[in-house]
């Protein structure tokens, strides 16, 4: 093994990736065709090997388009020149757009025309539109939004022609955004009715042998307001030496067999989806919303996890049981950040009960205990703004308004941590299987990047053995700073993205030896299988009576799931992205001429990305748009620079816009600089580019 190779740090089994003869090389040649897997958020293509092997892990390829040819998008295969930076990571050189017969699904406007119709494709990616035959219209209007599917042609063809699969409606319809989003990730909406017929059999709890009977404990659930299912509950007290704290989870397991439909219909999905307007679940409805919700006052089965935590927050024991629950109350973020205030004109105010209001002491001084060993870990603390959009009563955006950060949510955020590490340890110790959460280092590029644009900002980063802790040193700097924004947002981008795994990698970002998730198994199917192991592990105990009891790891099948929940957990997160892109396009599309203050978020050699202070909507500003100047980007000092008048762009300057364009078929939002005047005609030395709208929240990248 060569000096510079670093050991494999990811699952050691995964499917092969294509046909063809194996690559048994242990780097890439310097040209290859490559399978587009996705579009990041800052439009980077990612890509696979075509053919690779099936017992390693394929490398991470970003590739930069050359600009010539028609744009990529997922599922395209590309001919490229590589160059390795990384023993996993490669940049590569887009050299073509490989042609390809196989049928795509298409989504776009219908305009209609004298011989058929023409699909114009929302999908900022699809540089061309698409013939649809008169009797393959499916009955489509003009107008309308459609799906549709590509059909063979002939080489002498010079549109691609389509056959319309379904009526989508009308493109300024509520719903329109993420009924996009759905189509265009293709992602599952209807059950088989195999799985329905399970959820629908599926008997409500009873006490039974084997379960414990925690129906007397006090435990309550804290979510958002507008949740609609609750999947942890929580109790804490005091002990002579800190704190008795018991995190109990809807024993999904219990009713998701393996190999059932239910599972099947769970494993493909791979998780829940979240658009700003509705929910597409991970399991149907009787069980999300009904037998697997810990509703208050209801009977549910539950996996309950007793931790000991001393007063500095270290868990000094823990023990897994399968119970019987029955929580106390539904309580929401803002009624516990009350208790925050306890006073006793808050408690006049709080619509809690005496008996809620004593609950909620031990669980802030239980959270209170656990911060602190979570601030002497060192845990990456980025502190990034979120944004919610609201609906009116029609279904219309109405506003775009921040998020309360509350310390409720880092409450319950602690409580579970704290729960799944326990859980990655308790499988760990008895050597049994399970899906555990990843998340490495920044690579050296990414690492390189990143101290270019704080050592402009004035800021250093340690050399060496880098821990989050490191990272912390800055961002807690920065903070009350006018760049505090830029520089958080600089360091999340430098993180690496977190996937699963059949063995345990370790989490930088928490800065934990050892994670796995556990505590959400109605929307993650990860959970799900880790809820499986820990209940074969307790029912083993109970009966053996043999805590020490070996399972043998199936870690070929475990490494074959974790990577396609992976993957659909990516194809989720550009589908929510999408979505919300859209909306807040729908949104700004009210204020165009408008002008408002923001900050430069980002850049590419094509323009800038600032993000407005109020509603954090981002926009574009093409290169060609800044200004009566030739503007050349300096991509290692992160600004455009003028070479007439030496006027700079960089990150994190403020910037006031206005909006020029908010594109709905798109979803591409473009802004002007306010002070700027332009031609009509674009600049020689500017390309056509299509700004990208972005504005999704990027804070649970790494967990």
């Amino acid at each position: 093994m060569p000096k510079d190779r670093k050991p494999a740090r990811y699952p050691k089994e995964l499917p092969h990736r294509g046909g063809g003869r194996k690559n048994q090389s242990p780097y890439l040649p310097e040209t290859c065709v490559v399978a587009v897997t996705e579009v990041t958020e800052d439009g980077e293509l990612v890509a696979v090997p075509v053919n690779w092997d099936v017992k390693r892990k394929p490398p991470h390829i970003v590739v930069t388009e050359s600009g010539r040819g028609q744009a990529a998008t997922v599922g395209d295969k590309l001919l490229v020149k590589l160059r390795r930076i990384h023993p996993h990571l490669y940049q590569a050189l887009a050299i073509r757009v490989l042609p390809s017969d196989a049928p795509r699904n298409v989504i776009g406007m219908l305009v209609m025309t004298s011989d058929g119709g023409i699909i114009e494709p929302i999908s900022r990616k699809l540089k061309e539109s698409f013939m649809v035959a008169r009797s393959d219209l499916n009955g489509a209007q003009h107008g309308e939004l459609v799906a549709a599917i590509t059909t063979p042609g002939t080489p002498s063809m010079s549109m691609v022609y389509a056959k319309i699969t379904e009526r989508l409606g009308s493109l300024g319809s509520p719903k329109a955004a993420s009924l996009i989003a759905t189509h265009m990730h293709e992602l599952p909406t209807e059950f088989s009715p195999e799985a329905l017929a399970e959820a629908e059999d599926a008997e409500p709890p009873v006490l039974s042998d084997g379960r414990v009977d925690l129906r007397e404990l006090p435990l309550v659930t804290i979510d958002g307001a507008d949740a609609r299912d609750f999947d942890d509950a929580v109790f804490a007290e005091p002990t002579k030496d800190g704190f008795h704290l018991v995190v109990a989870i809807a024993d999904v397991a219990h009713y998701v067999t393996p190999d059932s439909a239910l599972d099947h219909e769970a494993q493909t999905r791979g998780n829940s989806v979240y658009f700003p307007d509705r929910v597409i679940p991970m399991l149907p409805e009787r069980l999300s919303n009904g037998l697997c919700s810990l509703m208050p006052d209801d009977d549910r089965y539950c996996l309950a996890v007793h931790l000991w935590i001393d007063k500095n927050g270290e868990v000094e024991k823990y023990e897994f049981v399968r119970g019987i629950m029955r929580s106390r109350a539904r309580l929401t973020y803002e009624e516990v950040e009350e208790f925050s205030d306890q006073s006793s004109e808050s408690r006049k105010k709080s619509k809690l009960n005496s008996e809620l209001w004593s609950l909620l002491t031990p669980l802030w001084h239980a959270y209170a205990a656990l911060a602190k060993e979570r601030d002497e870990r060192g845990a990456l603390d980025l502190n990034l703004p979120e944004y919610k959009i609201i609906f009116d009563a029609s279904g219309n955006v109405a506003n775009i308004a921040p998020k309360a950060r509350l310390e409720s949510h880092r409450l319950i955020e602690t409580f579970m941590i704290a729960a799944n590490v326990a859980a990655a340890d308790f499988l760990i110790k008895h050597h049994a299987p399970g899906i555990f959460r990843v998340h490495e280092a920044p690579s050296d590029e990414k690492l390189e990047d990143l101290r270019n644009l704080l050592k402009m900002s004035g800021y250093g980063l340690a050399k060496g053995d880098l821990k989050a802790k490191h990272f912390n040193h800055v961002l807690h700097k920065s903070e009350g700073e006018p760049n505090a924004f830029m520089i958080h947002t600089a360091v999340l981008r430098a993180q690496m993205q977190a996937y699963y795994a059949a063995e345990n990698l370790g989490h930088f970002g928490l800065a934990l030896a050892k994670y796995c998730h556990f505590t959400s198994p109605i929307r993650r199917y990860a959970d799900l299988v880790v809820h499986r192991s820990l209940c074969d592990l307790v029912d083993r105990c109970q009966v053996a009576g043999d805590r020490k009891k070996n399972l043998t790891p199936d870690t070929r099948h475990l490494s074959t799931v974790a990577l396609h929940i992976s993957e659909t957990e990516r194809k989720a997160m550009m589908a929510e992205r999408d979505a919300s892109d859209r909306y807040k396009v729908s949104y700004m599309a009210r204020q165009i001429g408008n002008v408002f203050s923001g900050t430069i978020a980002g850049m590419n050699e094509h323009g800038l990305f600032v993000a407005l202070a109020d509603n954090g909507v981002q926009g574009f500003i093409p290169v060609r748009h800044m200004g009566q100047d030739f503007f050349i980007y300096d991509k290692r000092h992160s600004c455009f620079r003028g070479q007439r008048t030496k006027k700079q762009y960089t990150i994190g300057d403020p910037m006031l816009v206005r909006v020029a364009e908010a594109n709905a078929m798109t979803g591409s939002l473009m802004f002007f600089p306010a002070d700027a005047s332009y031609s009509a005609s674009p600049r020689p030395h500017a390309g056509k580019h299509k700004g990208k709208h972005k504005g999704k929240k990027k804070s649970s990248k790494f967990k």
